[in-house]
């Protein structure tokens, strides 16, 4: 009786484990692809990879969408990310 509950115990800790490792991959996946953001949009070379540039460059734009015209800068940039996106997504003509 004592080792199936010991089995079952250990079942569940696994689970939680396993449910903690799903939510930590999700997060690590999350900010891989916000790096990618940051090198497609040419971010690390155009600053020499000087991460205080970078962040100093994000915070510039969380302050801009702190202003009233929020709306109207995330309709900007949302535009100008999807003609970025589809730039590159086209092949390299010759």
């Amino acid at each position: 009786m004592a080792a199936a509950r010991n089995r079952l115990q250990a079942q569940q800790a696994r689970n939680d484990r396993r449910d903690w490792q799903v939510k930590r991959r999700e997060r690590t996946r999350h900010l891989i692809e916000l790096g990618g953001l940051v090198m497609k949009a040419g971010l690390v070379e155009l600053t020499d990879d000087d991460r205080a540039v970078i962040l100093g460059l994000l915070g510039e734009a969380a302050a801009r969408l702190r202003a009233e015209d929020r709306a109207q800068q995330l309709l900007l940039w949302r535009r100008r990310g999807q003609r970025m996106f589809a730039a590159q997504s086209l092949p390299v003509q010759d």
